[in-house]
């Protein structure tokens, strides 16, 4: 079964993870293949808008954690790396549906994209402190510069879940609907932008990222440096250990550790 499924509705890109009995959690390989997808769809004639959802009850958990633990990415070129550039190059718009959880990439992820309704049960996170981890995809600047230093301190720094009510308080998201309507708002507002001149709208898009686009490459690459150090800490390894063994993680090991070295 594929993991990322697309499926083309006029000048309509259907794009949907395809693993819910693992939440769409995202593997190395998911990565790669959306990255292609968006690749792809950006010189596309046939592509005018990406529509994206998730299957079964979640949008996207995050990452796979086994899947991440045996490829943990590196300072430079990273599966990861990869979506997140073909993100600040993709100039056609993206909607997005959402329903259930939206995780740590699955909440980072939609900070690229221009029209995101969020069904009345989503949940979002940022969870990376809680893993001895730093933002991703841009957040830690994308963020900030969206809802103000206060309010992303709450999310990024705190890393606790916040309902879609709050994501809609806070600018995070277009709309909340009901979750049975969520794909069906997102892809009215899909066809109404099909509609619209391609050049046009694509040119908007370029011209609203243009002022941004440096400063979020310079923050991803940023990211990518300090998630590639902090990924290997003892705090990560602790966290993690503590994920797999069901059990509340404890940080001051690390301290005992670095006291007795």
């Amino acid at each position: 079964m594929d993991e990322i499924v697309t499926e083309h509705a006029g000048s309509i890109l259907r794009v949907q993870f395809n693993r819910p009995i693992k939440r769409n959690a995202m593997t190395s390989a998911m990565y790669v293949a959306l990255a292609d997808i968006f690749n792809k769809a950006a010189n596309a004639e046939n592509t005018r808008v990406v529509l994206w959802h998730g299957a079964g009850d979640s949008f996207c958990a995050g990452n796979d954690i086994e899947d991440f633990l045996k490829n943990p990415p590196g300072p430079g070129e990273s599966p990861q790396a990869g979506l997140m550039h073909a993100f600040v190059n993709f100039d056609k718009p993206i909607v997005v549906a959402v329903q259930g959880a939206a995780i740590g990439g699955g909440t980072t992820m939609l900070t690229h994209c221009d029209f995101i309704y969020a069904g009345e049960g989503a949940k979002f996170q940022m969870p990376f402190i809680n893993l001895g981890l730093v933002p991703e995809f841009g957040s830690s600047c994308s963020v900030p510069a969206r809802i103000g230093h206060l309010r992303a301190a709450e999310l990024i720094l705190l890393g606790a879940p916040f309902d879609a009510k709050r994501a809609a308080e806070l600018g995070l998201v277009t709309e909340v609907v009901s979750d049975k309507d969520v794909l069906t708002r997102a892809t009215e507002t899909a066809r109404k932008l099909a509609a619209r001149p391609a050049a046009a709208l694509q040119a908007s898009k370029r011209l609203m990222k243009q002022p941004f686009r440096e400063q979020l490459k310079a923050a991803m690459k940023a990211e990518n440096e300090e998630f590639s150090v902090q990924v290997r800490s003892e705090d990560a390894k602790e966290a993690f250990s503590a994920f797999l063994e069901k059990r509340k993680p404890d940080f001051t090991r690390s301290v005992r550790a670095q006291a007795t070295a």
